[in-house]
């Protein structure tokens, strides 16, 4: 359970997590298994500073959308290190640990990473014989089942398929479900040798029900605005519609190769090809000065505005195809008595982006929208209301804003990126690093058909250059004091497949955003390397801060941002059979420079404080008659939602709590309980709404490894 000794599996991060210079917070096999963790949603709320947001308006994302320190990482999600270009909710089936890499990181992963980047290491192929399954059952019609076959063939081949199956509705929420089921077999030769080639394949659909949350008010006489959901309206309370849908299916297959030239030269070269398709329909509600007023004089005649369709984010088929290739050549030597780890390489990555929109939200008996519904006792089953087809959206539909949409959007990005980085050891106990990343972007979007917003075209082309320099005081090998400094540069059009317009013309003279780490920190291996240490102070400043609002729209603030502070984690064996792992964060953001209403206020979606801990202890190991015990608390200081802080959400406290059996030593019984005391908390956020957490929940698993 000590995460320093977790490696982070990429060719251009060869250390292990003790000695790579920055903050890394791991989400180990162990503890999600112990937690009985089914995304990638629920493996980061081990990780603090880690945000969900719910999406934008006008095109309705949502899926895995996730904000690190505060800032934006909705395109910083990679799968042993290359980039997952799909929008959509990862399940964690095929996960072998998570980790997220805190603060500016491109000149290892490219454009973006402001806050970090997540990088999920999955399950492969390996030597060996090994066959597992579950099946877990319990609230919310909650049924799942997995199941991991590794087999080897031969002397150096091996064979392992993972799978799952799920569905569940969700807890303290009406209406919505998930059903889902993926596989991922993988085949590894010459495991071993010298050379090594490593085939994947990934397959995930999934049929859900999306949820946009609560829209939050502002009580008359208050500064400022909370989820309804505090002043007395239902948490159960889901405001879309019998047409809301969110379908994806995604298909990705990867092959990586690594060669051993010799003892001093490595070479790995990966090449993903990825394929995304997603059928999208959502009602993203809103309680305007009238619902709010109503609210607090006369409840019953509160409606909320069902944004979605005509006038909002309107239905839409996405497809989108990705290809990326990753080349590193690692060589190690000395030069007297220097030593030396010199990395180099190319990423050239390409993505496109298709969207067919659609028209709902409209009467077919007279073409006027028709999107309300009550706020105390909302009703999905509007009678009347239709899902329009590709050619009802037309300019015959009268009297409904918005009806100009284009009907067809396209996106495509091109990224052409070369690294370098060198570690010299100047003495055995002291090294310096020093590397970069340049790169060149090219991105397009046009839209047509429809009355506005047609026939429009717009581009992008820019190089950006990101260095990085780090300072290590090894004086044993378990411990290391670090400096780390580093830029990333994040430019528009970046978000091709997770955003409905990357690109317009009011948003082509935006100057890319650029933002630049100073981190002091320290980690250290105790009691015979069982526990792990880690403490870092750092100040992350960003310029030319790009918001997006509750429309879906891009702007400029211009502002200068700031978040500096503290992270602190531990990890590890306390005790013979007690395990523990606890994370600290505290910061202080800012922003600096820039929008006047904007200026000395709080960083949107960034705590100022937040804390996980997980802790478990085994009675009687071996013995017939063994438990293990285990729980944690979750807990997240309220946020802001907006730049100019005036809407929040209050703190998140999440006690969860697991006991287990070995029935033998491959049977084992579990049930984990979730949010014991049933707290309203609050999951994902945006400006204007934000999502209720599962309610009280259990689940009991059975599970069994051959």
């Amino acid at each position: 359970m000590n995460i320093l000794h977790e490696s982070m599996g990429l060719s251009r991060m060869p250390q292990d997590a003790l000695h790579t210079p920055q903050t890394i917070n791991i989400v180990p096999q162990l503890l999600m298994q112990q937690q009985n963790v089914k995304s990638l949603d629920e493996a980061l709320r081990n990780v603090p500073g880690i945000t969900a947001s719910v999406g934008e308006g006008e095109g309705g994302m949502a899926g895995d959308q996730f904000l690190i320190r505060g800032f934006q990482a909705q395109n910083d999600i990679y799968e042993n290190g290359l980039r997952d270009f799909g929008v959509y909710t990862r399940d964690s089936f095929d996960y072998d640990h998570v980790s997220v890499i805190k603060g500016p990181s491109s000149e290892v992963f490219g454009n973006g990473t402001t806050g970090g980047a997540i990088n999920i290491t999955t399950k492969i192929a390996h030597l060996g014989d090994s066959y597992g399954g579950s099946f877990s059952g319990g609230s919310g019609a909650y049924y799942r089942g997995t199941l991991d076959f590794n087999k080897q063939i031969g002397e150096s081949t091996a064979i392992r398929i993972t799978g799952m199956g799920n569905e569940n509705n969700v807890v303290g929420r009406d209406q919505l479900y998930s059903h889902r089921w993926g596989i991922a077999p993988s085949i590894a030769f010459g495991l071993g040798k010298r050379t090594t080639f490593t085939l994947e394949y990934f397959h995930q659909s999934d049929n859900r029900i999306p949820d946009y949350g609560v829209p939050v008010v502002t009580k008359p006489g208050t500064a400022y605005g909370l989820p309804v959901t505090e002043y007395g309206v239902k948490r159960t309370n889901w405001y879309g519609t019998s047409y809301d849908q969110d379908a994806s299916n995604v298909d990705m297959l990867t092959g990586r190769l690594k060669f051993t030239l010799n003892p001093h030269i490595t070479l790995y070269d990966d090449l993903r090809g990825g394929m995304y398709e997603r059928y999208f329909s959502s009602s993203q509600e809103a309680c305007d000065a009238t619902c709010t007023a109503n609210l607090f004089t006369n409840p019953s005649a509160a409606m909320v505005n069902r944004r979605g369709g005509v006038g909002g984010p309107e239905p839409y088929q996405q497809n989108d195809w990705s290809v990326q290739n990753v080349f590193s050549a690692v060589a190690k030597f000395d030069t007297g008595s220097i030593r030396h780890e010199m990395i180099a390489g190319w990423d050239v990555s390409h993505v496109y982006d298709r969207r067919t929109n659609y028209a709902y939200n409209f009467d077919g008996q007279n073409g006027t929208q028709k999107d309300t519904t009550s706020l105390l006792n909302p009703n999905p089953n509007q009678p009347g209301l239709l899902l329009g087809s590709l050619g009802q959206y037309a300019p015959n539909i009268v009297n409904i804003p918005g009806v100009g949409h284009a009907i067809y959007k396209t996106g495509d990005a091109t990224d052409v990126g070369a690294f370098f980085s060198e570690q010299m050891w100047l003495l055995p106990v002291f090294s310096i690093k020093g590397g970069f990343r340049w790169d060149h972007w090219n991105s397009h979007y046009s839209a047509n058909g429809g009355v506005a917003g047609s026939g429009v075209a717009f581009g992008q082309d820019q190089d950006t250059f990101n260095p990085t320099v780090s300072l290590m005081y090894t004086p044993d090998d378990n411990t290391m004091i670090y400096f780390n400094w580093a830029q990333s540069t994040t430019p528009l059009g970046l978000y091709v497949t997770n955003s409905s317009e990357p690109l317009k013309s009011s948003t082509e003279g935006f100057k890319p955003e650029r933002s630049s780490l100073y981190e002091l920190g320290a980690k250290y291996n105790a009691f015979h390397g069982r526990m792990g240490f880690t403490a870092s102070v750092f100040r992350l400043e960003k310029g030319n801060s790009l918001q997006t609002d509750q429309n879906g729209d891009v702007s400029s603030s211009s502002d200068r941002q700031r978040n500096q502070g503290v992270e602190l984690s531990v990890s590890g064996e306390i005790l013979k059979n007690w395990t523990m792992i606890g994370t600290y964060a505290f910061y202080d953001a800012k922003t600096l420079a820039g929008t006047a209403a904007d200026v000395g206020k709080r960083i949107q979606y960034a705590p100022k404080n937040s804390a996980t801990i997980w802790s478990t202890y085994t009675i009687a190991p071996n013995k017939p008659y063994n438990l293990t015990f285990g729980g944690g608390l979750t807990w997240r200081e309220g946020v802001w939602l907006d730049a100019a802080n005036t809407a929040r959400v209050p703190a998140t406290v999440e006690w969860d709590a697991m006991i287990s059996h070995n029935i033998t030593k491959r049977w084992r019984v579990a049930m984990n309980g979730y949010n014991l005391d049933n707290r309203l908390n609050y999951g994902s956020l945006f400006s204007n709404r934000a999502t209720p957490s599962i309610g009280r929940s259990f689940l009991f698993n059975l599970s069994a490894t051959y």
